[in-house]
């Protein structure tokens, strides 16, 4: 069965109304469509600055009847998040989850260095995505999602702070066939490219648009609507990703 799945990212809702109206506009239109999707991937800056009460606000704005499915981004904090978002006990270790949703198995992967803007998929992170991956019949079709991108989309900003060691990941991939893509945000642009032979999908931004070195000097555009993306994942575990702003 084609699955579908959306995908939004860096809403950095700080309790202004500002970041409220544009999460919650992205929001409205996915819970309003004719076919509902088989789950939300959030990749992360859910809050801006990892206080609880944004992630109270976070678990109030992302409710819908599909499953949400998230992962920490550099603004995130580790504690607030598991007891305001998750429900869970305040703890500093990562936060890695496996969802098994439309005959796909989704890895949301903490890759966030706690106080530093760059990512990286501790050895404890890599161990469970290869234990996890290990486990699952060699035809099954499963999705990596987390924050950092692991290849540089060519501005300084996101370039600055993307995946440290990549490597590490790839080497893992070649041994996981069943990795259709691995999908990230961070960078606040839509953008495609590959990483260990797969499609690398980065999402837009709900609260700001990176303006890219040919568009002008100024790196945050803020008059740009919020923006998702669409992922369809076929029989032949082929993505295909179409990209949307919400005015």
């Amino acid at each position: 069965m084609t699955a579908l799945f959306a995908q939004i990212s860096d809403l950095h809702l700080d309790g202004t109304e500002r970041a409220t109206r544009r999460a919650v506009r992205v929001m409205d239109y996915l819970r309003a469509l004719p076919r509902p999707v088989d789950a939300l991937l959030v990749t992360g800056d859910i809050a801006d600055h990892g206080e609880e009460a944004e992630y109270e606000e976070a678990a109030r704005i992302l409710t819908a009847s599909f499953p949400v499915l998230t992962c920490p981004g550099n603004h995130d904090v580790r504690p607030a998040y598991r007891k305001a978002l998750l429900g869970e006990a305040p703890d500093d270790g990562p936060i890695n989850q496996a969802h098994h949703i439309a005959g796909t198995t989704i890895l949301m992967c903490d890759s966030t260095i706690p106080g530093r803007d760059e990512g990286r998929l501790d050895a404890e992170t890599l161990a469970w995505i290869d234990s996890t991956l290990a486990g699952l019949p060699r035809d099954a079709s499963a999705l990596i999602a987390f924050h950092q991108p692991p290849v540089e989309l060519h501005h300084p900003l996101p370039d600055a702070g993307m995946l440290e060691q990549p490597g590490q990941l790839a080497d893992l991939l070649d041994a996981h066939p069943q990795v259709a893509a691995v999908i990230t945000g961070h960078a606040h642009t839509a953008a495609a490219s590959i990483f260990a032979t797969r499609p690398l999908i980065v999402g837009p931004a709900i609260t700001w648009t990176l303006r890219m070195p040919w568009e002008g000097d100024e790196a945050a555009d803020l008059e740009q609507p919020p923006g998702l993306a669409f992922h369809v994942l076929d029989d032949n575990a082929r993505l295909t990703t179409h990209y949307r702003v919400i005015l």
